[in-house]
């Protein structure tokens, strides 16, 4: 089994031209046409947590929500979200807290695919890196807590520059980090803020940052993606 991951931190649909477009990050979604998609970034900040990214225009996509939100008008938790195509069946979806001194999350989504249950977690790091270390052990816990080994694959935002410094070297031997490339600011990408990490279950085939026109003006993140394929066993 082989499955398109992506990752993409959308600035709350607000591009590099200053303008609010929801619109424009359909479209670049459109692009990558990815299975599995973890957003940062999609809630605003203040007030009900409304999303940026209506229901309505979500259900115009082949795509829908794993339900994570708290709050009636948000479609996550601090700003995270999960994406599957629909015809995935989801069988959890979970908000998960993350220790810090502000508001940060985690969205943790079980689906079956093909009839094969699989974990995936989105979520958006600290800008510290102790903080980011706390994270990503409250991640590995979490997940190294559940009775049964799942393929699993966490995605974000890791607010890392180092591709395998700092907070990055939480994880062990069970786990695959991919850091597909610089990916901000898009326009001019110089930072590898952005991954995908994988358990062992996963063979990955490719990696890239998507890079186009859309996508350099539509949020100051590029999205990631991974080509991850699932062997028999």
């Amino acid at each position: 089994m082989r499955l398109t991951f992506a990752s993409y931190n959308i600035h709350k649909a607000v591009g590099t031209d200053r303008r609010r477009d929801p619109d424009r990050i359909l479209r670049v979604l459109h692009e990558i046409d990815a299975d599995i998609i973890a957003l940062q970034e999609v809630d605003r900040r203040v007030g009900d947590r409304a999303t940026v990214l209506s229901r309505a225009a979500i259900d115009d996509t082949h795509w829908r929500v794993v339900e994570v939100a708290r709050r009636p008008r948000s479609i996550g938790w601090h700003g995270n979200a999960l994406l599957v195509r629909r015809e995935f069946e989801v069988i959890e979806g979970e908000a998960l807290d993350l220790p810090t001194l502000e508001p940060r999350g985690a969205a943790c989504g079980e689906i079956r695919v093909n009839g094969t249950a699989l974990r995936i977690i989105g979520t958006h790091l600290d800008l510290s890196g102790l903080r980011r270390r706390d994270q990503i052990r409250a991640l590995l816990d979490r997940s190294h807590a559940c009775e049964r080994n799942l393929p699993t694959v966490i995605m974000g935002d890791f607010n890392q520059w180092g591709r395998q410094t700092g907070a990055m070297r939480e994880f062990d031997g069970r786990w695959q980090v991919m850091t597909p490339g610089r990916s901000y600011p898009s326009r001019q990408p110089v930072a590898t803020l952005d991954r995908i990490v994988a358990s062992r279950h996963w063979r990955c085939e490719d990696t890239r940052v998507h890079h186009t026109a859309l996508s350099a003006v539509a949020s100051d993140h590029l999205p990631v993606v991974a080509e991850l394929e699932l062997p028999k066993k």
